[in-house]
This record gives C-alpha cells, sequence and structure tokens, in this order.
C-alpha cells in the first residue's frame, strides 16, 4: 500500500527507536542499522511504500541535520581551518566529480553528459552520512571539525556544478558569465537569506525569555533560511549553515535565556535524530527497491572511481598546506578520504534530474549502489580505521576504562 510520508512517519520512527536500542547493544553503527531495517521492511508482503523524493529530503529532513550541526560549530574554530576546509568544499569537489566523470565515460562507456551529471552529483561529501558516522564513532578535535565542516560547506560547489551539467546534458548554451554569475548567486544569495533570517531570530528572542517562543524562532530559522534561499536558486544548505552559525555563537552570549538554551539544544538534538533516522529507513528502503544487477558495471566503476577522486582531492590539497600552521597529518588524511561518504545529497540530486533526461533511471540506481557501498564499507570499517590511525582507543583501553567507572 502507498502511504504518505506524514502517515508513515510513525512506523517509521517506531523501528528507528528500536533500531537505535539493537544496534547500541550490538555495538554497530546506527546508520548502518538503520539502512537494514530499512531493506527488511520494504520486502516484507505489507510493507508500506513511502515515496523518497528530492523535496522530502530538502525541505522536510536537510534542514533540521544542517542547523544542528552548524549550531555547534565555534566560530573561533572554525575561522582558523577555513582555508582548509574552503579548498577541500571548492577545489575538491571539482577534481573529484571530474575523476569520477572520466572514469565513468571511459570505464562504464556513458556518454559525457551523463557522466559529468553523475560526477557533479556524487563529488560532495554528505553531511547527513558524514556527520551520523563520526559523532557515532565519538570523534573529537581537530579531525571532527575538518570532516564535518567540510561536508557541510562542500553542498555550494556541488550545486554550482550539478547546475552546469544539468545544462550541458540537457542542450542549453554555457557562458562563462552566465556560470560566474551562478557562482556568485548561489553562495552569496544563500549568506544574505541565511544572515537575514539568523539575524531576524536572534534579534526577537532577546524581546523574550520564554523558552517556547524561543525554541519556535530557531525552528523558523532553520526551515526559513533554508526555504528562502531555494525559492531564489540559491544553497539552502549553504543558506541554513549561515542562520545556525549566527544562532549558536550569538545566542548563548545573551540572547537566548539560559532555560531557553536549554531548551534549544534538547530540541535539535532530538530533531537531528529523528531526521537521521528517517533518512536512512528511506534509503533502505528504497535501496531493496533497485535492481543493481542491471548497472553492476557502471556500478562498480563509480565506486572506485569516487574513492580515486576523493583521493586526488584530499592528498594534493593537503600538500598545500603541509609548509604551514595548517598542516593536516598523514592519519587526518586517510580518514577524510574514508570518511568522504555519500548519502541523502547525492541521491536527493540524482532523484531532481529532469525527468525526460536520458538515462537518467541508470544514474539514480548507480547514485544508490554508490551510497551502499558509503553506508555498508566505508560506514562499518571508519571506527575500526580510526583505531589503526590512533583517532580512537583500542576496545581493550575503552573496556579498561568502562570498568574503573564502574
Amino acid at each position: 500500500m502507498e502511504l504518505s510520508f506524514g502517515n508513515g512517519a510513525l512506523l517509521l520512527l517506531l523501528v528507528a527507536a528500536v533500531v537505535a536500542m539493537v544496534t547500541r547493544r550490538l555495538t554497530l553503527p546506527y546508520s548502518v542499522g538503520l539502512v537494514v531495517a530499512g531493506i527488511i521492511l520494504a520486502l516484507l508482503p505489507s510493507a508500506p511504500r513511502i515515496s523518497l523524493t528530492k523535496e522530502i529530503i530538502f525541505n522536510a529532513l536537510l534542514p533540521p541535520l544542517i542547523f544542528e550541526a552548524a549550531f555547534y560549530l565555534r566560530w573561533n574554530q572554525l575561522r582558523r581551518e577555513l582555508p582548509v576546509i574552503l579548498t577541500l568544499a571548492s577545489v575538491g569537489v571539482v577534481l573529484s566529480g571530474a575523476v569520477t566523470a572520466i572514469g565513468m565515460h571511459y570505464l562504464a562507456n556513458w556518454k559525457w553528459p551523463n557522466a559529468l551529471v553523475f560526477g557533479s552529483l556524487i563529488a560532495a561529501t554528505d553531511p547527513v552520512s558524514v556527520i551520523a558516522t563520526f559523532r557515532e564513532a565519538k570523534v573529537h578535535g581537530r579531525l571532527q571539525l575538518l570532516i564535518e565542516a567540510e561536508s557541510l560547506f562542500n553542498d555550494g560547489t556541488a550545486a554550482v556544478a550539478f547546475g552546469v551539467a544539468v545544462v550541458f546534458a540537457t542542450g542549453r548554451p554555457l557562458t562563462a558569465a552566465g556560470l560566474t554569475t551562478t557562482l556568485v548567486l548561489t553562495v552569496g544569495g544563500a549568506l544574505l537569506c541565511g544572515s537575514l533570517i539568523g539575524g531576524l531570530a536572534l534579534l526577537l528572542t532577546k524581546q523574550t525569555e520564554d523558552h517556547l517562543v524561543e525554541l519556535t524562532f530557531t525552528t523558523v530559522a532553520a526551515y526559513g533560511s533554508f526555504l528562502l534561499a531555494e525559492t531564489f536558486h540559491f544553497s539552502g544548505v549553504f543558506a541554513t549553515i549561515t542562520a545556525g552559525l549566527i544562532i549558536g555563537n550569538r545566542g548563548p552570549l545573551g540572547a537566548l535565556s539560559d532555560h531557553g538554551r536549554e531548551a534549544v539544544q534538547a530540541f535539535w538534538e532530538y530533531a537531528a535524530f529523528v531526521a537521521n533516522s528517517l533518512v536512512f529507513l528511506l534509503i533502505g528502503m528504497h535501496e531493496a527497491r533497485q535492481n543493481f544487477t542491471a548497472v553492476w558495471l557502471p556500478a562498480v566503476v563509480a565506486v572506485l572511481f569516487v574513492l580515486i577522486g576523493r583521493a586526488v582531492a584530499v592528498y594534493p590539497i593537503c600538500a598545500l598546506f603541509s609548509r604551514s600552521g595548517l598542516r593536516v597529518t598523514a592519519r587526518h588524511q586517510h580518514a577524510l578520504l574514508w570518511g568522504g561518504l555519500r548519502g541523502a545529497l547525492a541521491l536527493a540530486l540524482a532523484l531532481g534530474l529532469p525527468t525526460e533526461m536520458a538515462g537518467r533511471g541508470e544514474i539514480i540506481t548507480v547514485s544508490f549502489a554508490v551510497v551502499a557501498f558509503s553506508v555498508f564499507v566505508q560506514g562499518l570499517t571508519m571506527s575500526p580505521l580510526l583505531r589503526i590511525i590512533g583517532e580512537l582507543p583500542s576496545r581493550n583501553h575503552q573496556q579498561t576504562q568502562q570498568q574503573l567507572t564502574k
């Protein structure tokens, strides 16, 4: 039976709560458990069929996840790392997308338009998957800041590259002036929308000490900044990041009351949990319906070249900073490579491709294949890798610490 997103959300939340308890007992990544649960749910005879669309991902699930992550970014720490983060999020995305497109054209025999579209939509690391995985692994410090901030900021570059690739694929003319204008509007317009909505929300919160009203203003800021930017074809992610940074950094300095700050933190932690749960469950349900055998060769090529593209982006860019105070250690570079997960953002872009575009179905299926690899292979091996490179304590050390605290 076909259910609307609203009608099916309650069932998915129940499943998510059970999965959270099971994965915690089994010490498995929560995101992996959710995708598996989604696959199982989709295979049941009476399983609800809940549509996963670009609108659901962008308009309902992405804003709270982006806002909550940006809310906890401290500007004094972020400012120092901006040169590395912005270079990875701009030049890195272009390099990664180009390498992937070349691989898809020459090895998967895709035409250039489709290869470029796929390369652009899959180039950016997904903030939903990245933040969920690294928080579950309990990564802190500089590595957490680099990986999470990059996954948030690279959306702007990916949005411009994706828009250009779609224009090229559909045969419309491209000009250098048009590309420049698109870039300036996408980023600049988003920053303006986020600053406007975030600043207004912050100004209004100063006029009250009612924590429920304060909470309402932050909710309006998260969704309002995103939707306003998307209405004008700017980057909704950039807008919400801006609003989250403003409220997260200025709010604790007097704009939010003590009770309001506690309420805001608790609410957005829960909102991120709900959105995160729904995203991965819906991904799992739709993974179960994909015919991967029909596209096994392009899928294998895509997974391989997405990883190669990520390596081409990470190692040379980090080398640029090797003689400065912003040097990225080798172990952090390895974590950036393997932690460059793909997820809901790529799927939203793929699902939003024009229906008349040739090869659209194959692009969507291959995108799901890359996301499946990110979730199951990279997601399951992320914590072991972090232990190997010394970013996490060994299991024996963790067990000893737990025994000492009992």
